[in-house]
Formats: structure tokens, C-alpha cells, sequence
């Protein structure tokens, strides 16, 4: 891999406007793919053998009407009541006009003496919208949020209900908060305006074409609507920390003699070979998000591969092409004030290595520690999906959750549907009983019935909120109560509707959790192993990546569940933690720490190869990678921490959860558990078995301790300037 990836790298740099121009034609393609064959997000979840799953297939089937897309248009006034001339005339009108919209079949009348939805002060009420589609689209919403706003011009408060809201997904803006501080990292780390642009140019170029990726897979599966903003995220991440590799290592070259062409190709070669190693392993690790049984996380887990792939592509193929744009000129527009260190510099990280070497067991114990209690509230952790009363307070879904609320009871918002196949009489009235006999529920509608009489739908509204463990718990109990209660005839009872169905999400991702921690951990161990030749560097590496994940986690649980700090990351209520956070988190998390790993470890084991001695090949490994390790995790910690700063509640929580995951193990994990356990191991850390290490391949992916073999390659070097290839011919690249 580092003749092919040297042979890259030069290539590309002593041609740097073709291979742009290649890049531009792809982009275009791309591009052109999203415009003809892309398409649209959608939330259409589907859980494979739950019993929610089965009532809603019931219902298509046999039911099609009630298993449509359906939702509330809330009407409240702040004075008198809806029911007053005025008000009502203006609520008539809206209902009028919406059953005259596009692809509406029925609309419910809130002042019909039958089935009034009129709250008992007569402030609130709603109406019933049910759609021929499965999904609201854009158009959807739009006609029915320009009905809304002409009766708010009458003077009738008018909001929408999160199920009639058609998802964009697009940025929010955060992001870009992300971006400066990476500028300003990179900017700090370089000390060049010209070298922080590579790494920002190359990875929002890449950025742009794995999310039109996106948008065309899209076109082929069902990509959820928060799939974007996570790909972007991470897109943005390791697109600038693989760049910021590059290019440093691309510096260092340059300030040991190197020409331009052969500074790349050896860059390339080395930390584009640690960067393909490390994208590749993000880029398995998620996707074995098919191993959760869920088609929409595998499809998130799809979009942010793409997103990676296309970021390690562009770091060791383009990114060469702007250093050859660059030349020798990398360096200009310098930063005033920032004095630059090369990475020979004995720095603080050196003599805090060597101390925390001199005085082991004390931090090893002390880290282990404070992992531990970071890690104590996942002991709590209960997944599930926030309902909508987390929505920032001006949007037009948290206003619709309250005035519910507020009317009718917390429970409102989220009803369960039983669906009752073989629906006799005797049936039903057994069912209702039944349900009414549970003293979490607070009402329950009468039952519809389709053409043939076989099937019912019968809408119960429990006394607890949708994300309140208490409905949990309501919906299983129903669940073995309601199948027991009508034993004796031949009639299938089914709990569904959209809260069942989030809680039978949050089940299947517990249940294959732990598989799937275990794939990847097993994973990451056996490519650990063949890149360091070790079995303990990888087996404590996979611990260490266990304890800081799991401290993230812990973060996450404390904020979101328990409510420490929320108002600091700007939520309202405590909710459960979103199924698809634990999930995803991990795979993305163990795919990064390989970064790291690979980039600290390698220079350690070089400089222990040079002279065995393992405390003081940890102080000199740290002291050559620690500033770009600790400007790589600033870029990360900013990236995902400016979508904190974000709407969406579960971006927060990736974003919280990520952030926190990074720091950690940029600091505690990098800077006191690596030295401490290396030096307390010493020679050890590079045990291996002689027959194992007889079959594993050799890599070098930084480089260090395999400079002279890789030196003494034949590259059959052939372009077209003969004075370059006499140059490089002549002369053996020294100081990788």
C-alpha cells in the first residue's frame, strides 16, 4: 500500500490541475446523479417482526384508511372560547379549505355534538387530518401551514401537530460555529494561512459530494431526515483531522530536504496509508449498524460511510494536488505571534509522559477512577425517543404539544392504537373493558371498524406522556393483559400506533446492543493486531476505548436523563436517551480512536524498536504527536460540540455524547492511561506469539521504524519530467 498510495500522492502533486479537474468532473456527476435519480428524506421506520410492525401492516392491508399519515390542526384562543361566533366561523373556514387540499381524505369536525374535541374550558380545540399518503411531504405542509396562517390572521391561534410537520433535515447553522474554531485550531496549529486552507478546502469539497451521496442514496432507500446533519457532522470532523495528518507530515518532510512531489508522495505513504486505515475501520464499524435489525439505522449508518469514504478519497488524492497548488509556499501568510515547533521539540506532553511514567500505578488508578464515575449514570440509562415537549417553544409542534397538554392531559399526545383483528361485538367490548379497567389510561375513543367488520382500531390516551416510563411500561402490560383477555376466541389483538412503535425501536437496539459492541470491539482488536503486532496494545486499547465511551455515555445519561446542566444545552424537559445515540455513537467512536491509536502508538513503537526501552519510547512518541493529536481533538470536540448548539434534541445528544467521548480520550485515555499502562507493561505491550507474528503482514502506517525498507522500494517512477525522475533517482528520502 505505500508504493501504491506514494505513487498517489506524487502523481497528483506534480499534476495537480488534472487530477482537479478529475475531482470536478466526479463532483458534477455526482452531483447530476442527486438531480435525476436523488430523493427525498423520509421518517418511515419499519421494525421488522415488532408487534407495532405487525399491527401497521394489518392495518395496510386490511385497513389502508388508518394506516395513513394523520395528524391534529390545534386551534386555541386566548380569550373567551372557540366556540364563540367569531372564532368558530374562522375555524370553519380553515376546515373547509383543508378538505378541498391535495391528497386529504377526512377532516374531523371539532364542534360535532357526537365526538366534540373541545377542552373542558372551551379555549382549545382540534381537528383530525387524515392523508392518503404515508408520509407528509413538503407540499403537504406547506398548503396546510398556509391554511394555518390565514386563520392566525383572524385572530385564532392555529398549530401542528409534529405529524403533520414534513421533516427538512437540512443545516441549522451550528456548524459553522464548528468550522471557525477548526480555522482558528488549524491557523494555531500551522501558524500559516495557506496551510490551514488545504485541510478546510479539501474537506468541505468532500463534504459536498458525500452529501449529494447522500441525496441519491436516498433516491433507493429510506434515509431518515436526521441522517444529513449526523454525516455532516462527522464528514466535517475526520474530513479536516485526515487532511490535518496529511499536511503536517507533508510539512515535516518538506523541512527535512524533501522536493515538493517527493514531500507528498512520502506524506501519502505514511499518514494517508494511517489514514485509510483508520477511515476504512469508521467506515466498517458503522457499517455494522446492520447488525441492529433496523433498515432506517442501517440507512443512517449507509450515509455517514459515504460521507467518510469520500473524505479518506479526497485526503489522499486531492489533498496531494493542493500541496502541489502550494509548493514550497505552504508556509507563507504567516500568523503574527505564533511561533511554530517542529515535532522534534521537546514539549510539556514529553516531561508529563515521563512523569506520569515515574508514577504509575497513581494515575492509572486515579484515571480509572474518574472514568468510573463519569461512567456510573449508564447504569440508569433508558433509551426511548423524546416526545415533542422538547422542541424549542416557539416552534408550531411544541405549541401544539402544550396546548394539548394543557387541554386534554399529557397523555394525549401520544395514543396508542389497538388493533383488534376478528372484531365481533363481544370482542370489542371485552377489549374496551379491559382498557378502561387501567387506571393509566384517561379515556377511550369509540371503536372504528373497517367495510368488512373484521378489523378495529380502538384509540386509547394514557394518563402519562409519550416518553414518560410510565407509558413504557402501560403498553406492556396491555400488551400481556389484552391477548389474556379475550383467550378464548379466535380474535388477534395488537398494541401499535406511533409510541408503541418507538418503544419496540428502543427494545430491538437493547437487545442487539450488545452484539453489536461485541462485533466491533472484536474487530478493532484483530486490525489492532495485525497493524502494531502486539496482543496487548490492542486488547488494552479496546478497554480504554470501552471506559471512554462509556464515560460519554454517562455524560449523556446525566444530562439528558437525569436533567444536570440541560438548561446548559438548551432543553426544557429531562427525556430518555435516543436509542439510535448509544448505537451509532459507538460505532463512530471506535472508528476515530483508531485516529488517534495509530498516529501515537506507531512513533512509540518506532522509537521502542530503535532502542527498547519502553518508559522512554512512550516520552518521545508522545512528545512528536501530542500537538497534532491535541489539534485534531480540538477540531472534533468543536465540530460536534457546535451542534449542541443546534434545535433538534437528538443532534444535541450526538453532538454532547461525541464531543465528551473525544476529549476524553484525547486527554485522559492519550495523556495518563497510554503512559501509565505502557510503562507499567514495558516490554510487554509488544508481546506476541513467534507463529502469529510469522503469518501477519507488515504495515507501517506512520512510517517511523520501516523508513529504510521503505526507502529501499524500486518506484518505477513515470511521468513526464525526466529532470524530476533524475533528481529522484539520485537521491534516498531521509526523516520520514
Amino acid at each position: 500500500m505505500s508504493r501504491f498510495l506514494y505513487r498517489i500522492g506524487r502523481s497528483a502533486t506534480l499534476h495537480p490541475l488534472r487530477t482537479l479537474a478529475l475531482w470536478v468532473v466526479l463532483a458534477a456527476l455526482v452531483l447530476g446523479a442527486k438531480g435525476s435519480v436523488g430523493g427525498e428524506l423520509s421518517d418511515k421506520f419499519t421494525i421488522p417482526g415488532a408487534e407495532s410492525q405487525h399491527a401497521l401492516d394489518l392495518l395496510k392491508d386490511r385497513f389502508p384508511s388508518e394506516s395513513h399519515a394523520s395528524g391534529d390542526l390545534v386551534f386555541h384562543v386566548a380569550d373567551g372560547r372557540v366556540t364563540d361566533p367569531a372564532p368558530a366561523a374562522t375555524i370553519a373556514a380553515a376546515l373547509e379549505s383543508l378538505r378541498s387540499a391535495p391528497h386529504v381524505t377526512a377532516v374531523s369536525n371539532p364542534f360535532d355534538e357526537a365526538e366534540s374535541t373541545v377542552s373542558d374550558d372551551g379555549r382549545t380545540a382540534f381537528a383530525s387530518i387524515t392523508y392518503d399518503e404515508d408520509l407528509i411531504t413538503a407540499d403537504m405542509y406547506a398548503h396546510t401551514e398556509a391554511i394555518a396562517h390565514e386563520a392566525r390572521s383572524a385572530g385564532v391561534q392555529v398549530e401542528l401537530t409534529s405529524s403533520l410537520v414534513a421533516e427538512e433535515g437540512g443545516p441549522e447553522g451550528s456548524e459553522l460555529v464548528g468550522l471557525a474554531v477548526a480555522v482558528l485550531v488549524l491557523l494555531v496549529a500551522f501558524g500559516s494561512v495557506i496551510a490551514m486552507g488545504i485541510p478546510i478546502g479539501t474537506a468541505l469539497f468532500g463534504l459536498l459530494i458525500g452529501m449529494a451521496g447522500v441525496s441519491v442514496l436516498a433516491g433507493f432507500t429510506d434515509v431518515p431526515s436526521v441522517s444529513p446533519m449526523l454525516a455532516m457532522m462527522i464528514g466535517l470532523g475526520v474530513g479536516i483531522d485526515y487532511a490535518l495528518f496529511v499536511v503536517t507530515r507533508h510539512r515535516q518532510n518538506l523541512r527535512a530536504g524533501m522536493s515538493v512531489e517527493d514531500a507528498a508522495g512520502w506524506a501519502n505513504a505514511t499518514a494517508g496509508q494511517a489514514v485509510v486505515f483508520a477511515g476504512l475501520t469508521v467506515v466498517v464499524a458503522i457499517l455494522g449498524l446492520q447488525l441492529s435489525g433496523l433498515p432506517s439505522v442501517t440507512a443512517m449508518g449507509y450515509a455517514c460511510a459515504i460521507v467518510v469514504l469520500v473524505s479518506v478519497l479526497v485526503a489522499i488524492t486531492l489533498l496531494p494536488a493542493f500541496l502541489g497548488f502550494a509548493g514550497r509556499g505552504i508556509d507563507r501568510l504567516k500568523v503574527p505571534g505564533i511561533r511554530e515547533r517542529g515535532p522534534e521539540h521537546t514539549t510539556a506532553s514529553g516531561r508529563w509522559a515521563s512523569h506520569v511514567g515515574h508514577h504509575p500505578w497513581r494515575y492509572l488508578f486515579g484515571s480509572l477512577a474518574l472514568l468510573g464515575i463519569l461512567a456510573v449514570p449508564v447504569t440508569s440509562m433508558r433509551l426511548g425517543f423524546a416526545d415533542d415537549s422538547n422542541l424549542q417553544e416557539s416552534s408550531t409542534e411544541r405549541k401544539a404539544y402544550d396546548l394539548l397538554a394543557d387541554g386534554f392531559g399529557a397523555g394525549f399526545n401520544g395514543p396508542l392504537a389497538i388493533v383488534v383483528d376478528g372484531a365481533t361485538p363481544e370482542v370489542l367490548d371485552t377489549v374496551t373493558a379491559t382498557l378502561a379497567a387501567d387506571e393509566r389510561i384517561a379515556s377511550i375513543q369509540a371503536p372504528v371498524i373497517n367495510a368488512d367488520g373484521a378489523v378495529a382500531v380502538v384509540t386509547a390516551f394514557p394518563t402519562t406522556s409519550p416518553q414518560d416510563e410510565s407509558t413504557e411500561q402501560l403498553v406492556k402490560t396491555l400488551r400481556e393483559n389484552l391477548p389474556s383477555a379475550i383467550a378464548g376466541s379466535s380474535a388477534v389483538v395488537l398494541v401499535g400506533g406511533n409510541t408503541a412503535a418507538v418503544i419496540d425501536v428502543s427494545d430491538r437496539i437493547s437487545d442487539r446492543l450488545p452484539i453489536f459492541i461485541g462485533a466491533v470491539v472484536l474487530l478493532s482488536f484483530v486490525l489492532l493486531v495485525v497493524m502494531f503486532h502486539s496482543i496487548v496494545v490492542p486488547l488494552k486499547a479496546a478497554v480504554m476505548n470501552l471506559l471512554s465511551i462509556g464515560a460519554a455515555y454517562g455524560v449523556v445519561v446525566a444530562v439528558f436523563q437525569w436533567g444536570w446542566g440541560k438548561n446548559l444545552v438548551g432543553i426544557h424537559d429531562t427525556m430518555p436517551v435516543n436509542p439510535f445515540v448509544p448505537l451509532i455513537m459507538f460505532a463512530i467512536l471506535f472508528g476515530l480512536s483508531m485516529d488517534y491509536e495509530v498516529f501515537l502508538l506507531s512513533r512509540v513503537r518506532e522509537e521502542f524498536l530503535k532502542h527498547g526501552d519502553g518508559h522512554q519510547s512512550v516520552v518521545d512518541g508522545l512528545s512528536s504527536t501530542a500537538r497534532v493529536i491535541t489539534s485534531a481533538a480540538l477540531i472534533m470536540i468543536s465540530v460536534f460540540g457546535a451542534f449542541v448548539l443546534g434545535s433538534d434534541p437528538i443532534l444535541k445528544m450526538f453532538g454532547l455524547g461525541l464531543a465528551t467521548a473525544v476529549f476524553v480520550d484525547a486527554t485522559l485515555v492519550r495523556m495518563v492511561l497510554v503512559p501509565a499502562t505502557m510503562s507499567l507493561l514495558g516490554t510487554a505491550n509488544w508481546w506476541l506469539p513467534a507463529w502469529l507474528d510469522r503469518i501477519l503482514p507488515v504495515l507501517d502506517l506512520e512510517g517511523g521504524a520501516m523508513d529504510s525498507a521503505l526507502a529501499d522500494l524500486d518506484f518505477d517512477i513515470d511521468d513526464d519530467d525526466d529532470e524530476t525522475e533524475r533528481r529522484d533517482a539520485a537521491r534516498v528520502p531521509v526523516g520520514v
